[in-house]
C-alpha cells in the first residue's frame, strides 16, 4: 500500500484528532491513528472509546485499505520537517510503516487497522442544526461551571435541551448555575442529554465560528458534524436534576453596574478574604455598593466602593468572589444586572443587555454571613 500526501496538510488533520488520544489508553494501539483510505479519501480517526475524531482529506493512492499507526513518532517527525510531499508506504503483511521525505527514509512500526476499535456511527438519530458560533458561545458560558465531583455524574457535564425552537445549554455545581439558551437554531425535534466535559472542551478547539453544524443524537451517543471532521462521544447516562426548581421567581431587588469595574474589584478584594471561603460581603445601598472582605486568622481586611444604579431597600449579601469574578468573566457586556432579595436566597446574574437570539442567566448561591 502506498500513497503520497503535504506533511503539512497531514500535521493540520493530526493535531484536530489527537485530542481524543487518551494518556493512559487501554490498549497501545489506541495510542494512535486509525488511517483508512478509500477512493483516495484519507480517513484519520482517533479515539479513547468514549470520544472519537475523524477527519477526512485527499490524497494520492491507488488502493484501499487501512492501517493503525503511533502517534507520537508520527506527529514529531511531522513537526520536524518542513512542509513537503512524502510518502507513506505499508507492508501489507506484518504492518511496516516506511516514510519517505525530501531529506530521507524513516520506518515504524504499525498494526492491523482491523484491530483498531470501531467508532460508533449515527444510528436512529435525531438531528439539529446550529451555527458553529452558537455552539462555542454556548460551551464557552457553560462549561467552567461543570462539577469535580464524581459522586455527581450528570453534573460534570453540560445538560442539551432541544426544543422546536431554541437549545438550552445548562451546567451547574450546586454553588452556581448557567443557561444559555439560543434560538438560532433548526429543529423539528424536542429532547435532551448530558454532553461530557472532554468532548465540549474537544470542540472548542475544532469547531470554527463559521461552521453549520448538524447535531445527532440517540439514547448513546451524539454526533458533531461540521466540514470534514466527524465528533461522536457517548452521552452521561444519569437523570439530570431539575434546574428550574433552584432558580428564583421574584428577586425583587435589581441592581445594575459596570461588569469590569465589579470583576476587577472582586479580584483585588479577594486577595484579602479568608481562603477556604473566598467570603466577600456586598453592602448596597442608593447608588452605591461596597465591595469587601476579612480574613480574621491573619488580620487581613480590604473594602473599596462602586457607584451602582439601585432605588431598594439597603441589603448586605455575601457571596463566592471566585464563583462571582468567573461569571463576570465570561459575560461580554459592558453592564450586568444583579437581581437579589435576602441574604440566604440564591443571586441572579444577567448581561445588561442580551444579544439578538440568545439569553444567558447566572445563579450563584449566597455565602452565610458572619456574626
Amino acid at each position: 500500500m502506498k500513497f503520497s500526501i503535504s506533511s503539512a496538510e497531514l500535521l493540520k488533520q493530526l493535531q484536530i484528532a489527537v485530542g481524543t488520544i487518551s494518556s493512559n489508553p487501554s490498549s497501545a494501539i489506541m495510542e494512535g491513528f486509525l488511517f483508512s483510505i478509500q477512493d483516495s479519501v484519507l480517513t484519520i480517526s482517533a479515539t479513547d472509546n468514549e470520544t472519537a475524531i475523524s477527519t477526512e482529506m485527499d490524497v494520492m493512492a491507488d488502493f484501499n485499505g487501512k492501517v493503525a499507526i503511533p502517534g507520537k513518532i508520527l506527529m514529531d517527525t511531522l513537526k520536524a520537517l518542513p512542509a513537503q510531499p512524502i510518502t507513506f508506504q505499508i507492508d501489507d503483511k506484518n504492518f511496516g510503516i516506511e516514510i519517505t521525505s525530501a531529506y530521507g527514509k524513516y520506518k515504524l512500526a504499525g498494526e492491523n487497522g482491523a484491530d483498531f476499535p470501531a467508532i460508533p456511527t449515527p444510528d436512529e438519530v435525531e438531528a439539529v442544526s446550529l451555527s458553529g458560533l452558537a455552539l462555542l458561545q454556548g460551551i464557552s458560558k457553560t462549561i467552567f461551571a461543570t462539577s469535580t465531583d464524581d459522586l455527581r455524574p450528570a453534573m460534570m457535564g453540560v445538560y442539551f435541551q432541544i426544543d422546536t425552537n431554541k437549545i438550552s445549554m445548562v451546567a451547574t455545581d450546586a454553588h452556581k448555575l448557567v443557561r444559555y439558551v439560543c434560538t438560532d437554531i433548526t429543529s423539528a425535534v424536542t429532547s435532551s442529554f448530558i454532553m461530557p466535559k472532554k468532548a465540549l472542551n474537544l470542540l472548542k478547539t475544532v469547531v470554527p465560528a463559521d461552521a453549520e453544524i448538524t447535531l445527532s443524537f440517540n439514547n448513546s451517543y451524539a454526533f458533531f458534524t461540521f466540514n470534514k471532521i466527524k465528533l461522536v462521544c457517548r452521552l452521561i447516562d444519569n437523570k439530570y436534576p431539575d434546574y428550574n426548581a433552584v432558580i428564583p421567581v421574584d428577586n425583587p431587588l435589581s441592581v445594575q453596574i459596570s461588569r469590569h469595574d465589579f470583576q476587577n474589584s472582586l479580584k483585588r478584594i479577594a486577595i484579602y478574604a479568608n481562603k477556604t471561603t473566598n467570603q466577600v460581603v456586598l453592602n448596597i445601598t442608593k447608588g452605591s455598593m461596597t465591595v469587601s472582605a476579612q480574613d480574621l486568622d491573619f488580620s487581613n481586611e480590604a473594602i473599596e466602593q462602586l457607584p451602582c444604579n439601585y432605588d431598594g431597600s439597603p441589603l448586605v449579601i455575601a457571596f463566592n468572589a471566585k464563583f462571582m469574578a468567573e461569571m463576570l468573566g465570561v459575560l461580554d457586556s459592558e453592564e450586568v444586572l444583579l437581581e437579589l432579595s435576602t441574604p440566604s436566597r440564591a443571586g441572579l446574574m444577567f448581561p445588561s443587555e442580551q444579544k439578538e437570539g440568545t439569553d444567558i442567566l447566572m445563579l450563584v448561591m449566597p455565602v452565610m454571613l458572619s456574626n
